[in-house]
């Protein structure tokens, strides 16, 4: 474990005297960690120079190799440490959205009832890695299980149209805006030139929404297609959410999202039709390695929710 961490330390500094001063050893002791490895493995890990060291492609591709396993080494030893083998902490990545306006208003639940667990958040754009990412799991929208990965479903994509009240109040006389503030949607005939005649902006991730939704509302044939197609495009539900609140145009939301806004007065729920998206939000681990309690107990939770 010391000659790899010597390795670990050595290729990140690409400097036996600075990864000596970073582990507490003398430079001959890195030195003779790293000929070590190498007599062991049979192969050259770095290339010596005068100006430094130098990764030699089987020393890059096996440290690479070795990371992953190093780094959750650290945080299972890290772990304990801090918690005294009592609950433990949870690396988890959440899409972005889900994370600030699902998960994290409900979160405190969560922490109250399991007060062992320490439960740290990241969020990245796109499916997570997990042999080159350390997070223990991760909450994606996706399709589900994959090969060598487990899933959980957590939260299915279930979206209706939003527009700016202020946009609809330019848009009709005040009897009407009313009405549809009080969630008496406007008439097929009414809303389909509300539709035409403001922008629909799109997901990157779903861009069938509005193709689906207008299916399923009986309006696809009401909406020409180079009007759906020449809306913005978001890659983010934020995004979506604060174009729609800024009267950039109409967005399909999740009602999680769009409830605070409505009830400020900023967005108006145009119709109770809803579409549910083939994709949904999964908690996702992978299977290799040991399940943890903390990740147990959390998808546990997330079942109750």
């Amino acid at each position: 474990m010391t000659a790899l961490r010597c390795l670990d330390v050595s290729a990140r500094l690409l400097s036996f005297t600075r990864a000596a001063e970073e582990m507490h050893l003398t430079q001959s002791a890195v030195s003779h960690h790293i000929l070590s490895l190498e007599r062991q493995l049979g192969v050259q890990l770095f290339v010596r120079r005068r100006t430094g060291l130098a990764l030699t492609s089987a020393g890059r591709t096996y440290w690479n190799d070795i990371a992953a396993t190093l780094r959750h080494l650290e945080r299972a030893t890290e772990s304990m440490i801090a918690t005294r083998g009592r609950g433990g902490a949870l690396n988890l990545s959440v899409a972005s959205s889900l994370a600030n306006y699902w998960l994290m208003p409900r979160l405190h639940a969560f922490v109250t009832s399991h007060p062992d667990i320490t439960l740290n958040l990241s969020t990245h754009i796109g499916p997570i890695d997990f042999a080159i990412n350390q997070e223990d799991a991760s909450i994606e929208f996706c399709a589900g299980a994959q090969e060598g990965v487990e899933a959980s479903l957590v939260l299915p994509l279930v979206l209706r149209p939003y527009i700016a009240r202020s946009a609809l109040d330019r848009f009709t006389d005040g009897a009407s805006l009313r009405r549809v503030a009080q969630g008496r949607y406007p008439p097929r005939d009414r809303l389909a030139e509300i539709l035409r005649t403001h922008a629909l902006i799109r997901r990157v991730t779903v861009l069938d929404a509005w193709p689906g939704w207008l299916q399923q509302s009986g309006l696809a044939e009401a909406v020409p297609e180079s009007h759906l197609v020449a809306g913005p495009c978001y890659a983010l539900l934020a995004m979506a959410l604060n174009g729609a609140i800024g009267g950039l145009g109409i967005a399909l939301l999740p009602d999680y999202m769009a409830s605070s806004a409505e009830q400020a007065g900023q967005l108006v729920c145009l119709s109770k039709e809803r579409w549910v998206a083939p994709r949904a939000y999964y908690l996702r681990w992978p299977s290799s390695r040991p399940e943890l309690e903390a990740l147990k107990r959390f998808s546990a939770w997330l079942g109750t929710v």
